[in-house]
This record gives C-alpha cells, structure tokens and sequence, in this order.
C-alpha cells in the first residue's frame, strides 16, 4: 500500500471539464486498485509508504482507441517480417514500448492481435497495455485489407492480418459470408468487429471515393455482431463509406476524413462515436518511401480532415483518441494523438477525456481511465504540465508509468515494479519450479 502524496497538479479522466482539473490531492493504492483519493493530509501512520508528489502532474494512463499492435510497417518487406516467425519479437517490442513510452495502459487493437497475445499479457508472459481486440479488419476483395496488390494470385490470402490461428482472414464477400465471419470472429474471443465501409489511404489499389462493402453486407455483420453483444467500428475515410456505415449499424466511426456537418449531425442521430485519428493523417505527409498513389490520397485526406474533426465536435459527437500506429517511430509515441487533436482545434480537456475516461467506456473497459475509488490504478507521473501541454512528453516529462498500481519505468523505489523485461524470462524460472 502507497500514497502519491500532495500531488501538484492531477486530471482525474472523468470529464472535459475545468472541475476534472485538482490539485494538492493523495491518491492511496492498494492490490492494484486505487483505495482513496482524497485532499492532502498529513499521514503519519506506518502503513503507507509516501511518494512524495508536490512537484508532480498525475493523469490516468492513456486508453489508445486505434492501436495496431501486430503492424511494424507497411510496405511488402515489413508486412513479411511481421508474417514470419520473428513477428512475435516484434509485438512483444511494439506492446513493450507502447505501455512504457507511450504511457497506454489499455488498447483497443483493431486489427491484428490475436486472443493468445490478449492472453500472455494478462498472465503477465508479455508486458504491455491490456487488450480489446478485433482480431481482423474486414474488407471486400480488392478493398482495404486486401494488400494482394495487381499482380495477384488468386489462390492466395492477403498478407495483411494473414489467416493464421485465432485469426480468420479479413477478406469477405456477401451478406451470408460475412455473417460466418463474424461468428468465426466471435468464437476467436473478439472484443468488437472492425470493417472497412471505404478505401484506404496506405491499401496499394483501392481509390478513396470508390465504395467497399454493399448495404446488405454491413447490416448483415452488424446484426451478427449485435446478437453476439459486440459493436461494430468502421474504417471509413469517404463520404459515401462514412453513411453507409452510420446508417446501417455501425457504433464507431473511424478517420471520418470527409464527415461533414450533415453526416455528424446523424451520427449524433444514432448515437455514434467518432474516432477521427488524426494523429497518423498527419504523419503520413512525412513519411518517406510511399507510392505516389498512397501519397496522394494522403494528401487529399489530410486535406480535408480538420474540417470533419470540427465538425464532428461542433455535432457533440463523442471524440474517442486512437493513434493507428502503423510504422515503427509511432509506437511508443502513442501520447501525440492528444496532441494531433489539439492542432485540429480540439479542447485539450476534450482530447484528454478521449484518451483516458471516454475512451475506456466507449471501448467497454470501465475499470479503468478515471483517478477515482475503486478503478485500476493506472497513471502516468510527469515532471512537467502535461494536462496543458501534451507537447512536453516529447521533452522527457514522463517519469512513471503505472499499471495495476505497479511501476513499469523503475523511477520510484516505493513503487512495486515489474521486474522482468519479457515472457521468456518468466518461462525460464517458470521451468525451474517443481511441478
């Protein structure tokens, strides 16, 4: 049991308003959970361990909505390392630097992660942020899942999120196939369903404005899903893939590229949210080596997307924070969505609650995300003002990572931290008990 003492300056997570905002505040944690968090007071019992706080900035750990924890690269070569039997090293790097760089604590994988890896972090084999997982990405054949590219082999799957077991594969077609995808989803333990209602902007052949899935094929999933207590989030650049997902069923949409004020305002109709990841869509003007096809529909989203995020907010759409890390230098860097949306002229509180208490309930992990009695103690401790300026966790503001009420960055000595670097070592001593 310890207390984060006097704390100078906190964001509880539970709103986008000023009164989330406190300050001189203990935070009391115990098994994992947060006890108490109560004004400061002086404690003189043998109980607590103290960590001083009183130059500190506390915030819940972040929630990334749009996490892609299988994907280290997007081009034929990283996509084949990914594929092969090194691509286990490379998540376990990627959760690894995501939780302790990044500051997530829990992650909506939409795409890619399998239960066995939801699995190995929760039996502590691997040390990254918990897991809600969509397994695959569902698009039609040629869409934007479909990585195939022109000189295809029909017989062959896409490399993309491969067919592998625990993960069935992301290319389907027709209304009743689609339902048996959904299902086989379902029975793999996905978290939610992710479907692609438009093209790509990094999908080697697809063009933004043409259409993916028919109406009868996403009602079909959605329906499926439904009767299975999962939602469905779309992938869904293009006006006419952002409708067709409102009006069909869809509870999320993402990137929301070309949402005007007409689509927001029936997206608030039907109660959706809205991922607009913004982060990635302005990375993307930076990234080298890209096709001039991928390069210009980048350009042509980047574009545009300010102008739906803000209408999306005007609409008083739920905003939801994903980064939809794709390429290594995002990994670990997950914090900079807060940011990316802060440049698209949304309120710092407002991108805070959508990578922290917002998103934790709208992604189904409620235990999590707020600094109150009775959460899961996961924080982020920073020397500088965060809350104000996400900018400084470029500057090495962030000194401790917390998950589970343990410290992940060795900065505390009071905090009990994690101590092993990866599931290997834990296999090893695992071997040596007598069974």
């Amino acid at each position: 049991m310890y207390i984060l003492s006097n704390i100078k300056k906190l964001y509880d997570g539970k709103s986008s308003n000023k009164e989330s905002i406190k300050s001189n505040i203990d935070i009391i944690i115990e098994n994992g959970l947060i006890k108490e968090v109560r004004p400061h007071q002086k404690n003189e019992s043998n109980e607590f361990t103290i960590i001083d706080c009183s130059d500190l900035v506390i915030t819940p750990g972040l929630v990334d909505c749009h996490a892609h924890i299988t994907i280290a690269g997007i081009g034929k070569k990283d996509i084949d390392l990914m594929n092969s039997q090194s691509g286990l090293l490379y998540v376990e790097k990627i959760l690894y630097t995501t939780l302790v760089n990044g500051g997530v604590t829990t992650a909506r994988d939409i795409g890619g992660a399998t239960d066995f890896i939801k699995r190995m972090i929760n039996q502590n084999m691997m040390i990254g942020p918990r897991l809600k997982i969509a397994i695959a990405m569902l698009s039609s054949t040629g869409g934007h899942a479909d990585f195939r590219g022109p000189d295809r082999c029909h017989a062959e799957l896409s490399n993309l999120f491969k067919e592998a077991p625990g993960r069935p594969s992301s290319v389907v077609d027709s209304p009743w196939d689609c339902r048996k995808r959904v299902r086989e989803l379902a029975a793999c333990g996905a978290d939610l369903i992710k479907i692609c209602t438009s093209p790509g902007v990094a999908s080697p052949s697809d063009k933004l404005e043409h259409r993916e899935f028919t109406a009868d094929e996403i009602e079909a999933i959605c329906d499926e899903a439904q009767a299975r207590g999962l939602i469905v989030a779309a992938h869904a650049h293009s006006r006419s893939g952002i409708e067709l997902a409102i009006t069909h069923g869809v509870k999320d949409i993402q990137h929301i590229s070309f949402m005007d004020e007409k689509m927001a305002e029936l997206a608030a109709k039907n109660n959706c949210t809205v991922t607009p990841t913004s982060w990635v869509i302005q990375h993307l003007q930076e990234m080298p080596n890209l096709t001039d096809f991928v390069k210009q529909k980048a350009a042509e989203v980047f574009k545009h997307h300010k102008v739906a995020v803000q209408a999306a907010h005007k609409a008083g759409l739920k905003i939801l924070a994903g980064t939809d890390a794709i390429v290594p230098e995002m990994h670990g860097r997950n914090y900079k969505e807060i940011q990316s949306l802060i440049y698209e002229d949304i309120p710092t509180l407002t991108a805070w609650h959508g990578m922290t208490g917002l998103g934790a309930k709208e992604i189904g992990q409620e235990d999590t995300g707020t600094i109150e009695e009775g959460q899961r103690a996961d924080l982020l401790i920073a020397n500088q003002d965060v809350i104000s300026s996400p900018d400084l966790f470029e500057k090495e503001a962030l000194l401790e990572v917390i998950k589970d009420g343990e410290g992940y960055r060795n900065y505390f000595k009071e905090i009990p931290q994690r101590t092993f670097s990866s599931g290997l070592q834990q296999i090893l001593e695992n071997e040596d008990r007598p069974s």
